[in-house]
């Protein structure tokens, strides 16, 4: 049949499939048969891999052009500069990769036949994304993002500025250490700014610029790891009394063992991208996260939403802020269904899922005298009851989140007594209830403060 025949939107979709098997992938984002294929053995993508899970390019570490990763050495630099801790007197990228970080494959290499393919292969996505821009060697940092800007909490939260190299725009992602735990958790971007308009959110101020690529998703886990990684290597340098020194004051960066998609963006409105992510991200031999450490969250556009996104295999997390439609709508105005519509839609989309991933979190950002009430945490919880009523072996937590202030004119943050109160009836109503730990305010790098400005490099 000729396109011509095709309505408008049968055309449309037509031509973004065809666009599509268009795109060109990064390493980062090939599938590891795809990346075996290209490197010609499954043990040289494994070796690949065990650079990037580490936050170590590949492209420049087995290079034989004498290439070094200069982002190791400004990360360090960076990160010293935002701690306020003095520059060591010893060099800093000396310590900024263990000998034995990259586990048993590290003595195999790579080798320079697979080198120069894997160069091939970064060279046509370099080319598909940035044009005839011809460079020495093919990088994570000159093809896919560059890391721009690092902010560091007094608490070790730390917010990075990715810098897209297509376009340069920029997205944020932050990650929080757990000291306790002994693990990070890092929350990325699906996208540049946000269409949902969420009233309390700064990202959804924005509006949307674009959708991110995968490629563009995991360079914010890789771009993660590597600065866990750089951090961590400086702290436990030996054998040096600066570093010594360091030790006694800084807040070490834990391992990302946790990604939540809770930063810029709406996973919904990028699901053909966010999915393929998250495989890579709790794939063993990549990432290697497991299924239940990776949370999608989601405002839900339309109820469908939910059985796309459950395609992943992670968590799925519903931001819903109020139970009662029409309070519902007036804090996310982008709303077209009743919160019974979009029940449904999560219901059908959890009893397809499997037991371990049928627990889901239901997320509510409190704003003093607005949706903190007690009615309102009596229909949160009555709401969240039928759910596990309806979906047998699921069970839903209730996180509830403190306003974080984005100079909205009238709204506030409750009273910590108002919110106890509230998670309270929530639970007496049979539903676990949590309140999140404010991180990462003072650096508005806390949940719904998340938008981009214009920062000084980390060069």
């Amino acid at each position: 049949m000729p396109v011509g025949s095709f309505d408008g939107d049968e055309a449309r979709m037509q031509q973004t499939q065809i666009e599509a098997k268009k795109i060109i992938r990064s390493p980062l984002s090939l599938t590891l048969r795809e990346l075996s294929g290209g490197l010609e053995g499954s043990g040289r993508a494994a070796v690949v891999w065990d650079c990037l899970k580490a936050g170590i390019d590949p492209n420049s570490y087995y290079s034989s052009k004498d290439e070094t990763d200069a982002s190791d050495k400004a990360i360090a630099d960076a990160w010293l500069a935002a701690t306020g801790h003095p520059t060591p007197s010893h060099d800093i990228s000396s310590v900024c990769l263990d000998e034995n970080i990259l586990g048993r494959r590290q003595g195999q290499g790579l080798g320079a036949a697979a080198w120069k393919k894997l160069q091939n292969v970064m060279r046509e996505y370099h080319r598909s994304n940035n044009g005839n821009d011809a460079q020495n060697i093919y990088t994570i940092e000159n093809s896919i993002a560059s890391l721009s800007h690092m902010k560091v909490s007094s608490d070790g939260t730390t917010k990075l500025l990715s810098k897209m190299r297509k376009d340069g725009l920029e997205v944020e992602s932050v990650i929080i250490p757990w000291m306790d735990k002994g693990f990070s958790t890092l929350c990325v971007s699906s996208q540049v700014g946000c269409r949902q308009g969420c009233t309390f959110c700064a990202t959804g101020r924005m509006g949307k610029l674009r959708s991110l690529t995968t490629d563009e998703i995991l360079v914010q886990v890789y771009y993660a790891s590597k600065v866990c990684r750089v951090v961590s290597n400086i702290l436990n340098a030996q054998n040096d009394d600066d570093a010594s020194q360091i030790l006694d004051n800084a807040n070490v960066l834990p391992k990302v063992d946790n990604i939540v998609f809770m930063g810029m963006g709406e996973p919904a409105d990028n699901i053909d991208q966010v999915v393929p992510a998250v495989n890579t991200m709790v794939d063993r031999r990549m990432f290697g996260l497991a299924q239940s450490k990776v949370t999608i969250s989601t405002v839900a556009p339309d109820p469908t939403v939910f059985a796309e996104l459950g395609k992943a295999p992670a968590v799925l997390a519903w931001s819903v802020h109020a139970v009662d439609d029409m309070l519902r709508h007036s804090l996310v105005p982008t709303t077209k269904h009743s919160m019974e519509e979009l029940k449904n839609g999560l219901v059908q989309a959890l009893s397809c899922r499997s037991n371990k991933l049928r627990r889901t979190m239901l997320e509510v950002a409190l704003i003093e005298d607005v949706n903190d009430s007690d009615e309102a945490a009596r229909l949160l919880a009555a709401f969240s009851q039928s759910i596990m009523d309806e979906v047998p072996g699921s069970k839903v937590v209730v996180n509830l989140i403190p306003f974080n202030a984005i100079d909205h004119p009238t709204y506030r943050t409750p009273s910590m007594e108002r919110v106890l109160g509230f998670q309270k009836i929530v639970t007496d109503g049979g539903v676990l209830c949590y309140v999140r730990t404010t991180r990462g305010d003072e650096d508005s790098a806390a949940c719904g403060q998340l938008a981009t400005k214009k920062k000084r490099a980390v060069s």
